[in-house]
């Protein structure tokens, strides 16, 4: 079986040190990581650092996700993920509210590494308006995505889920990808309303879910199994294994967690499916949804 990891990153900020190798992409503004808590993360990550901590935990093939909302970012990943084994391919950025996205995504496919854009994602979690999704503007870029044959990968809060379930409910032709369970509330325990609307959400066939960012959204620190197997349960039981993937959400993972201890954990809160079944969450169910040869 070839393990993948569905939920990956990389950067290199332009706070982090001169004096580092000038490998990778190159530095960008990352205003997120200036945050204090950040300070775990505020560094380089490359490939070459994700290859090693792949290697340790065994698994195959990656996916690269976008950090910033900027088609460069989306380019520069593209091509790095020609040059390597390793990355299976890329969910990039476009502006979904452009009259032009189609041409973007025609565009991002003609790059170096095109042929690797496997979806798209913007950053919905950070929109004040609840229901942005619901936009006719975003509708619009939706459907332009959905006819590239790319994926759309939903980064939602809880609170955004309604029109998270609205979208794919009015575009069935197209494929949504759910990152990291919408981000329920792990560290207060809380299961509700976000499993009703999970259920609701799954209900639709087009629409799968990454079983990622789970140690993240714990109590800091003081993450264990135990208090992520409530969200995982229910994430498995309403998607089906052939619906959930993993993804260590590296290195946004290191503020709780080393890469193995993702990897072990959701190995863990998949022990009692079958082989089979855990063959999908680990490889098989990113290979459907993101069309991956």
């Amino acid at each position: 079986m070839t393990r993948i990891d569905a939920h990956h990153h990389i950067w290199r900020p332009i706070s982090a040190s001169a004096a580092a190798a000038d490998l990778g992409p190159r530095r960008r503004a990352h205003r997120w990581l200036d945050e204090p808590d950040m300070a775990a993360v505020r560094r380089d990550f490359t490939l070459n650092d994700l290859a090693r901590e792949t290697a340790a935990a065994g698994i195959d093939r990656t996916i690269l996700v976008q950090v910033l909302p900027e088609t460069d970012e989306t380019a520069e990943f593209l091509a790095l993920a020609a040059g390597t084994d390793l990355v299976a391919g890329v969910v990039g950025w476009a502006d979904l509210t452009s009259h032009r996205v189609a041409d973007t995504l025609a565009a991002l496919r003609a790059a170096p590494g095109g042929e690797l854009l496997l979806g798209i994602r913007h950053l919905v979690q950070g929109e004040r308006d609840p229901d942005w999704l619901n936009r006719s503007d975003v509708r619009r870029g939706l459907h332009a995505v959905a006819a590239a044959g790319l994926a759309y990968d939903l980064l939602t809060l809880p609170h955004q889920l309604p029109a998270a379930i609205a979208a794919v409910r009015a575009l069935p032709e197209a494929t949504f990808v759910l990152d990291h369970l919408s981000k329920p509330p792990i560290a207060w325990g809380e299961l509700q309303p976000w499993a009703s609307l999970i259920r609701q959400l799954a209900a639709q066939p087009n629409v799968f879910c990454k079983l990622s960012g789970m140690v993240t959204e714990a109590e800091r620190g003081h993450w264990s199994a135990s208090a992520l197997r409530p969200y995982a349960d229910v994430v498995l039981e309403a998607f089906g294994p052939q619906r959930v993937m993993f993804g260590s959400d590296w290195p946004v993972c290191l503020l709780a967690a080393s890469y193995e201890e993702v990897v072990a954990v959701a190995e863990e809160l998949t022990a009692g499916l079958t082989e089979a079944e855990r063959s999908e969450v680990f490889g098989g169910t990113a290979t459907r949804a993101y069309r991956l040869t």
